[in-house]
């Protein structure tokens, strides 16, 4: 494995280099090799566009008889990628750039163009002027008569321009301060009223809130003061209690309503007073009858004349709640009468 890598080589003594046979390679012959389009063109077969940077596999040969300052020029082959066509192009030392052959048209190629006829136009001048004298002398008048005239035009041009328009600068420029500062107070103007608005919907949203809580609020309070309030309480009130204020008779009066309301009042002749016959007076026919009754009903005369005379009702323990109704209705057609 060490004979790989050894640096001299043996010679034996009857070695004659002459006698090795040479390879004889044509000088034209090609190499294949990979390189990118140097510029952009198009195909005269089908029109396909090849932009710069595009990579071919290319073949590359020698140009025979053509040398610029000792430099090989070298041919290239690539094939378009549309239909296959051959495009062929060169190197040119002469302007560090290629040359196209044939095959294709180079794009955007006319300011190349137009700088090269300025040099030719300038090449051919020069020449001229080495072998003329007098040449020389004429291009030098030409050319200051021609740079005259075009300082003329230029000043009649600023003339003109002068007469037509005349423009104050520095009005232009106190304008646009002045345009800057109204812009930017409309500026500060509009943030003010956005915040105000702002600020005024919060409040108003604020109050609204407050005013949803405070009904709130009220709607249970008052929720809570009729569920406490019953129509019966009226009857467990003390009437004679006037010790409290007027808001304690509102309250009692309130209450009367409610009870009036729902069970109907105690004086009036309601519904119910069709269901009690009034008490007619006595004849002289049934004089001994109700003497008998009143030697035996003596205790339960006392209480009836005793709420006749009182006005107010007297309960008994044997009555039922329609003898107590027709008490009540008697008392209040006595007083009437």
């Amino acid at each position: 494995m060490s004979e790989r890598k050894v640096l001299n080589k043996y010679y034996p003594p009857d070695f004659d280099p002459s006698k090795i046979p040479k390879l004889k390679l044509p000088k034209d012959r090609q190499y294949v090799v990979r390189l990118m389009a140097p510029f952009n063109m198009r195909c005269k077969t089908c029109g396909e566009y090849i932009y710069k940077g595009k990579k071919f596999n290319a073949r590359k040969e020698t140009v025979q008889n053509e040398l610029y300052l000792g430099l090989l020029i070298f041919r290239f082959y690539i094939k378009c990628t549309r239909c296959l066509a051959e495009i062929t192009f060169k190197t040119d030392p002469v302007n560090t750039d290629y040359v196209m052959e044939h095959g294709a048209t180079r794009n955007f190629q006319a300011e190349k163009l137009i700088e090269e006829e300025e040099k030719k136009i300038q090449q051919e001048r020069e020449e001229e002027e080495l072998n003329n004298p007098m040449k020389v002398l004429e291009n030098r008048t030409r050319d200051s008569k021609l740079e005259m005239e075009v300082l003329e035009n230029l000043q009649e041009l600023k003339e003109l321009n002068q007469r037509q328009a005349q423009v104050d600068f520095e009005g232009m420029l106190d304008q646009y301060k002045e345009m800057e500062r109204r812009q930017r107070e409309r500026e500060l103007e509009e943030d003010e009223r956005e915040t105000k608005e702002m600020l005024e919907r919060a409040l108003v949203k604020r109050l609204r809130d407050s005013d949803s809580e405070d009904e709130t609020e009220d709607a249970k309070d008052r929720g809570s003061k009729h569920t406490a309030d019953k129509p019966t309480d009226i009857l467990t009130t003390d009437v004679n209690t006037g010790s409290q204020g007027s808001s304690s008779v509102g309250v009692k009066k309130q209450k009367v309503e409610s009870w009036e309301r729902s069970v109907g009042g105690l004086g009036e002749k309601g519904a119910l007073g069709s269901l009690v016959v009034r008490r007619k007076p006595a004849d002289s026919a049934g004089a001994p009858r109700q003497a008998a009754n009143t030697q035996t009903g003596a205790g339960a005369a006392k209480p009836e004349s005793s709420t006749a005379s009182s006005g107010q009702p007297v309960t008994s323990q044997n009555g039922s709640s329609l003898s107590l109704l027709g008490a009540y209705t008697d008392s209040d057609d006595s007083n009437s009468d």
